[in-house]
């Protein structure tokens, strides 16, 4: 089961690295959207409509805003974390992402084939804390 979630999960990165945040076809409807860290939408955001407006604010604050998966790692059956890069340029300062930050990750909560809680937390540090986890247990599948 823990294998077709991290398939899931890559999809919904490949659609991301395009560009395309808009999908929701493997939210759950209730899906609980929470962006942590030094973002323009911290908070928690309910729903499809709340994830929406939650990637909107976000992604209105940058120009070419990327992302790019490094690792995916399955923590258990329903949670698959992902450390990525952010890349793009702030649009009202003109600064690159690089210079805020650019080590991110995100934690896919998984229940049916249906992401129902994600968090995306632009250091990935403060993730490996919530979960419990050190640099080498997220590297130890490398």
């Amino acid at each position: 089961m823990s294998q077709e979630n991290v398939e899931i999960v890559r999809s919904i990165y490949a659609a991301w690295e395009r560009g395309v945040f808009e999908e929701t076809h493997w939210a759950d409807p209730e899906i609980d959207f929470q962006p942590i860290g030094d973002t323009p939408s911290a908070g928690r955001w309910k729903g499809l409509d709340g994830m929406a407006n939650g990637w909107r604010e976000w992604l209105s604050a940058w120009e070419e805003f990327r992302v790019e998966p490094d690792e995916f790692l399955e923590l258990g059956e329903e949670r698959i974390l992902v450390l990525a890069r952010f890349g793009g340029r702030g649009r009202t300062s003109g600064l690159e992402i690089g210079q805020v930050w650019t080590k991110a990750a995100s934690v896919f909560h998984i229940r049916n084939s249906l992401v129902t809680r994600l968090v995306v937390y632009t250091d990935y540090r403060r993730a490996l804390a919530d979960l419990g986890l050190s640099e080498q247990d997220a590297h130890a599948d490398s």
